[in-house]
């Protein structure tokens, strides 16, 4: 939909297809018996800027988030918040300042940090996140406690096989540039109504078209272009998954080495366990971490959504929580926010949502296929291609934007 946004507002008639009958793909709205929430649960940071700029432009009107500043604090242990000052001084002043760390520890990831500013976080060759966090000599305890949360939340990769060259780059663009990149910012709708939505009538206004609930069964070239279930196009963008990319990539010459690519990913799971309490249950803040058990971040959708007593509890990446049938889960998930939080009522209702292959496992040294292929005129868009970034919102929406505008540089 970014894409087909940026074209649409530079006069360009497009054609989205949307298989699913609810347009957002992985980042959807699901409709449960009286209540709408996620397919999972999103946070954004203030470094999304393509992202932040996009739906400001399809629904300027709406109240989309839930904006503060820089704060992780887990249940029993860390306690960071980032003061409003200027980057990077915002961020040395949280590390220093925070609670839950000791002081050599404290030191340990000022260290790392500084570092990593004077290499202008850019490594020579990519390597685990787990290797480079023992290159600089950060303690086991700073490692559980910061970075491997950190790293899992932003590449849903474990620190063992995580890119650290990606894991940097989110590093330098939320904490060392602008004091507001690495603000929260936390959907305020659910995530079809705050930008695919919005992002389709924006389409239809500017002449082009958006259908749901249609298959693309096979895309064919022709002279002109390619065909698809029947309607010629002169420019054609795969804004597809990977695993679902291979069937459509399938019957196209020049592409064998993108399906390659594509072929040797990994992918990783992320489990989303909706709780629903009594209204009066609510947290200290929107989000808040949680260790020591399968749990690891439980946002309150009553202050975010005005969903109240309901929390999403996100657990990211691979673990033996995958051993656990959905019901045993949310109850593993009830007792451990019983433990953090204290004495809870019963919940009246839960939902677990697994997508098992949620984003690809963002490795270390992964190759990933650009926008361009050699196909002419055939672009590939999506979170999965090369870019600095992670399987994000941020990363699919510069995706689809670097595409139109290489459509529209054409002209």
């Amino acid at each position: 939909m970014a894409a087909a946004v940026t074209l649409a507002q530079h006069g360009t008639k497009v054609s989205v297809f949307e298989a699913g009958k609810t347009l957002g793909g992985r980042a959807r709205q699901v409709k449960l018996s009286d209540i709408c929430v996620d397919n999972g649960q999103h946070l954004l940071l203030g470094a999304y800027s393509e992202t932040l700029r996009l739906v400001e432009l399809v629904a300027p009107a709406s109240a989309a988030w839930l904006r503060r500043p820089l704060q992780l604090h887990t249940l029993g242990g860390l306690q960071l918040s980032a003061p409003r000052l200027p980057a990077p001084l915002n961020t040395l002043l949280a590390l220093l300042g925070a609670r839950g760390l000791s002081v050599s520890e404290r030191f340990a990831a000022i260290r790392f940090m500084l570092a990593q500013r004077r290499a202008h976080f850019k490594l020579r060759q990519d390597l685990p996140v787990a290797q480079l966090l023992a290159q600089h000599a950060q303690p086991a305890a700073l490692v559980d406690k910061l970075w491997a949360p950190l790293c899992i939340a932003a590449l849903n990769t474990p620190v063992a096989t995580a890119s650290a060259q990606v894991f940097l780059n989110v590093l330098r663009d939320s904490l060392t540039r602008r004091r507001s990149d690495s603000d929260l910012v936390f959907p305020a709708r659910d995530l079809s109504a705050l930008f695919p939505q919005p992002a389709a009538d924006f389409v239809r206004t500017h002449g082009g078209a958006v259908t749901t609930g249609k298959t693309v069964d096979a895309i064919t070239q022709t002279t002109v272009g390619f065909s698809v279930n029947g309607d010629h196009y002169t420019h054609l963008i795969c804004a597809v998954a990977p695993h679902q990319a291979m069937r459509l990539l399938s019957g196209l010459e020049k592409l064998d080495q993108v399906r390659a690519l594509i072929n040797a990913f990994r992918y990783q799971p992320i489990a989303t366990v909706y709780l629903q309490y009594a209204a009066q249950v609510t947290l200290t803040k929107p989000m808040l971490g949680l260790a020591g058990g399968v749990a690891q971040w439980v946002f309150d959708r009553g202050m975010t959504h005005g969903q109240h007593g309901l929390l999403a509890v996100v657990i990211s990446a691979e673990g033996h929580h995958r051993d656990l049938a959905t019901e045993a889960l949310a109850l593993q998930v009830d007792a451990e926010l019983r433990n953090a939080l204290g004495t809870l009522p019963a919940p009246l209702w839960h939902k677990v949502i697994v997508e098992k292959r949620a984003t690809y496992s963002c490795d270390a040294g992964l190759q990933r296929p650009d926008q361009v292929t050699a196909l002419k005129n055939f672009f590939l868009a999506g979170d999965y291609t090369a870019s600095d970034y992670p399987a994000t919102l941020e990363a699919a929406t510069r995706s689809g934007v670097k595409c139109a505008q290489l459509i529209l540089d054409q002209a």
